[in-house]
């Protein structure tokens, strides 16, 4: 079996932490090719922020690439220069600053590709991927510049894609520079006046990033966050996290039955001195397979119902942060509405009124702001997303996006399925676009197991005959 290449196209997290495990799982004829059109390999939007006041919402013990060294991450940072840190102190339960954890993302993959056992096995190429096509000998990969490379197999690690901007009747609005679509970008509010009001669409993690680096810059103008439900994040408890479920404990897959199971278990907790985040933390190696044993017609309940609250629970924020969100909204200076955005006007004096149903409300509410910001979180819904790439493969049916609009329709082993259900045996998926298949696939402890099964499952497929029986020997004589 002659050298095979595994192309992942996409350079965040998801796709880096892929590169790192499959060199560490395939044989040492396997080639890997490290796609990104940006020029940092190893970050992604959500580690390439510059302000460190972003902190990571996961704690650092929990944070390692690597399952088996779960102290890896925490290593690293106690062997970090102080000043790199920022003057953080590292200890298991520090959230640090997301830009330090994409240093140590990008260290990682410069130490294993330079080192002598993985030394020339991974290749870093910078450029966009126009296609995607599969071939009888392999996949061919055209590039932007129209070169056409070929490899054995390719993985879609494209990660979130930015928010849509509500459906109103004048779309014409959001081509206005009043009107900001990426909340990630590094001009966001570079020419925004002080005391100017804002309107932030969304009140999740991306609105909690927003409100930061606005008062970090010391405005002094109205912040309104506005979303369907007005829920914000719950902060992460602070102090001990005492065991909440029981080990011989049945979860029920019924989405009634779980709602009660949990509600009952989070009381519990809290009488036995313990809490409700326990109970959520204690649940988080589970849900996959819950996800999945859940019956299609509750996963729709539970997205059309449940999710914001779900949301707000699972994925909290850091202490600091929330003490900051907590201060500013009793200053008066942040305001949390719920409702939905109808309308949006320019007036006289570079200012743009909404309009907005409120929630529970028949009436109509205006807001007067000098800028709109969508915060309202990645978008997954392939009717709206815009990425040149995805709507290739979907025109031509390689891909189909999967039954209820969280990505793309995969296999558990992550392969692909074309339009009419057929499971590709050269083209997968990792990250964000998987969530259909395995919901919770936006946190590094979620993504991290997932390379590592993925990339099991494709040092199988790639590696050589000879190598496998070693392979096989190896585990029989165990």
């Amino acid at each position: 079996m002659t050298e095979q290449t595994v192309a992942i196209i996409g350079a965040g997290f998801s796709g880096t932490l892929l590169a790192l495990h499959l060199m560490r799982q395939s044989s040492p004829e396997t080639r890997i090719l490290l796609i990104e059109r940006n020029r940092h390999f190893g970050r992604g939007a959500a580690y390439s922020t510059g302000n460190s006041s972003h902190l990571l919402n996961v704690p650092a013990a929990k944070m390692s690439a690597y399952q088996n060294q779960p102290q890896h991450f925490l290593d690293w940072l106690r062997a970090a220069e102080p000043a790199e840190l920022g003057g953080i102190k590292p200890s298991p339960t520090t959230f640090v600053p997301r830009a330090v954890f994409g240093r140590y993302v990008e260290d990682l993959l410069e130490s294993e590709r330079r080192s002598a056992v993985f030394c020339g096995r991974l290749d870093l190429l910078q450029a966009d991927v126009a296609d995607v096509e599969t071939q009888s000998g392999g996949v061919a990969l055209t590039l932007g510049d129209g070169t056409v490379r070929m490899v054995d197999r390719a993985v879609l690690a494209v990660g979130n894609f930015p928010p849509s901007p509500p459906q109103v009747a004048d779309p014409g609005f959001y081509d206005t520079t009043f009107y900001s679509p990426d909340p990630w970008a590094p001009d966001l509010i570079a020419d925004l006046d002080q005391d100017t009001p804002v309107l932030l669409i969304g009140t999740g993690l991306t609105t909690i990033d927003t409100v930061i680096s606005l008062l970090d810059q010391e405005h002094r103008g109205p912040i309104i966050a506005l979303s369907r439900r007005g829920l914000l994040p719950q902060n992460h408890l602070l102090g001990p996290n005492a065991t909440a479920l029981p080990e011989n404990e049945q979860f029920p897959t019924r989405l009634n039955s779980l709602a009660r199971f949990l509600r009952a278990r989070a009381a519990a907790a809290r009488q036995a001195g313990g809490s409700w985040q326990a109970v959520i933390d204690e649940l988080r190696p589970l849900t996959t397979d819950i996800w999945q044993a859940m019956a299609i017609e509750d996963r729709k309940r539970f997205l059309r119902h449940l999710r914001p609250w779900w949301d707000t629970h699972r994925h909290r924020v850091a202490g600091p942060v929330a003490a900051r969100i907590a201060e500013a909204r009793r200053k008066g200076q942040l305001h949390i509405r719920a409702g939905r955005i109808r309308d949006f006007r320019i007036r006289a004096g570079a200012r743009v009124e909404v309009s907005f149903r409120p929630r529970f409300q028949e009436g109509m509410e205006q807001v007067s702001v000098g800028r709109v910001i969508n915060c309202a979180g990645p978008e997954s819904d392939f009717a709206r997303i815009r990425d040149p790439l995805l709507r290739r493969l979907l025109d031509r049916g390689l891909i189909r996006p999967d039954a209820l609009g969280l990505g793309l329709d995969i296999t558990r082993n992550c392969a692909l399925l074309d339009r009419e259900g057929a499971i590709s045996r050269r083209l997968y998926a990792i990250g964000p676009v998987t969530k259909g298949a395995f919901w919770e696939m936006t946190a590094v402890p979620d993504i991290r197991q997932q390379a590592e099964f993925l990339a099991g499952q494709l040092a199988a497929l790639v590696r050589p005959p000879a190598h496998a029986a070693r392979m096989a020997d190896a585990t029989w004589s165990i």
